[in-house]
């Protein structure tokens, strides 16, 4: 199962992917990020993994590692969630659309096995509520830009 969402940000290619790239901003723009710390020692990039704990159903807290398994600067990122209950893979495609523009597309795929197939339509929410939050990174990019 895949969700995507895309939006237009008022902001140069290179600073989007610098904020995407840079996990550590997870919890600016994804409100379910409890915590999340870079575990590699390299720069960021092909490899680099974070250790990310997620609000869970009911509040619950659960481990939504990553590694950062694709990195095209300036135009993808893709990453591997490596521990919890969903496993969903992700990718990040970023267009200029002119010097102080860029579309960004936020996917995620995930496909249930065994008794997680039984919670489909409860992921398949997940997946969409997860990808709409590129408005609220819209929002965190554009007013830093304004100010």
């Amino acid at each position: 199962m895949r969700d995507s969402h895309e939006e237009s940000i008022n902001c140069p290619i290179a600073e989007v992917f610098s904020f995407i790239a840079d996990g550590e901003n997870n919890s600016k723009w994804r409100s379910g990020v409890i915590s999340i710390e870079k575990t590699s020692n390299d720069d960021v990039g092909l490899g680099s993994s974070y250790a990310q704990v997620l609000s869970g159903p009911g509040g619950r807290r659960i481990d939504g590692d990553y590694v950062i398994t694709r990195f095209e600067k300036p135009t993808c990122i893709e990453f591997r969630v490596t521990a919890g209950p969903a496993r969903p893979e992700g990718r990040f495609n970023l267009v200029p659309v002119n010097d102080s523009t860029t579309t960004v597309s936020f996917s995620l795929d995930l496909e249930p096995k065994g008794m997680m197939k039984l919670m489909s339509p409860m992921i398949k929410k997940q997946l969409r509520a997860e990808t709409r939050q590129l408005s609220k990174l819209k929002e965190v990019l554009e007013s830093a830009a304004n100010h």
